[in-house]
């Protein structure tokens, strides 16, 4: 049975499933569906083109799916989607997608703390955590497992590998490879985020493998084609080591050595 709040107004037209609760004054619009289990808390706004995954919590303040922030925008038709068992804390602000892409998108499993800013066209994968403050602009990636620490800032059409980390306060204009760890002032890679890798189950040979990759491209004299070439020529490749080939090779606005 769903627990609803007196003062909240919530359209008949929603499609909401079982054992949902919506706290004191929180507004959810026509066009949402709220997925079984979800617990929405108190002054929420739940914007036209949301679409809110099972056993989702949305902490008091938190706006959803409302218009992205493009002068482009004509007021078309767009959503904005959130998984399963993602937490939103006090006072996110998730836009819809424009017609470029049509949504905006955030996986299941993660955790986006207070105050972050997802902008109109952003794709977030699963189990990403991002600090309290992050704030992502327009037709930005962030890939599975991800870590952007408090205050870090993404520039539009930037993407973030996945199992990377990323040091608080930095500002992000280009690409960060898969599995980098990556901060300090200028922005730099500092290593991979070893720690990280082994808690999901990596095995050591496979971390050893990346490692090994990233010392050649990133930490030698060599310039990053060059070392990919190097890498190449003296080492056999693994899937992992592919993925990152392929993510640097693939990058439209560079990434960070």
């Amino acid at each position: 049975m769903s627990n609803f709040h007196p003062s909240a107004v919530i359209s008949p037209n929603a499609k909401i499933g079982e054992n949902v609760a919506i706290g004191p004054f929180s507004l959810v619009e026509d066009d949402v569906e709220i997925g079984d289990g979800t617990h929405i808390y108190s002054n929420v706004v739940i914007g036209n083109g949301a679409r809110i995954g099972k056993e989702c919590k949305i902490f008091p303040g938190a706006v959803i799916a409302m218009e992205p922030q493009d002068l482009k925008f004509k007021g078309e038709k767009t959503l904005a989607i959130i998984g399963d068992r993602t937490t939103i804390r006090e006072c996110v602000t998730i836009n819809r997608g424009t017609t470029f892409s049509g949504e905006a998108r955030i996986g299941s499993d993660c955790l986006i703390m207070a105050y972050c800013h997802v902008a109109h066209d952003c794709v977030i994968g699963d189990h990403v955590v991002m600090g309290n403050g992050c704030q992502l602009a327009g037709h930005v990636t962030i890939h599975d497992w991800a870590i952007l620490g408090g205050m870090a800032h993404v520039h539009q059409f930037c993407t973030v590998g996945k199992h990377t980390m990323i040091g608080a306060t930095v500002l992000l204009t280009k690409d960060v490879a898969p599995y980098a760890l990556t901060g300090r002032d200028p922005i730099r890679v500092m290593g991979i985020n070893k720690i990280g890798l082994r808690r999901r189950g990596f095995s050591y040979d496979d971390i050893d493998a990346i490692d090994a990759f990233y010392q050649t491209v990133f930490f030698s004299s060599l310039n990053t084609t060059d070392g990919i070439e190097r890498f190449k020529s003296e080492h056999d490749i693994s899937p992992l080591v592919q993925e990152c080939i392929d993510f640097i090779e693939n990058s439209k606005r560079g990434v960070y050595r």
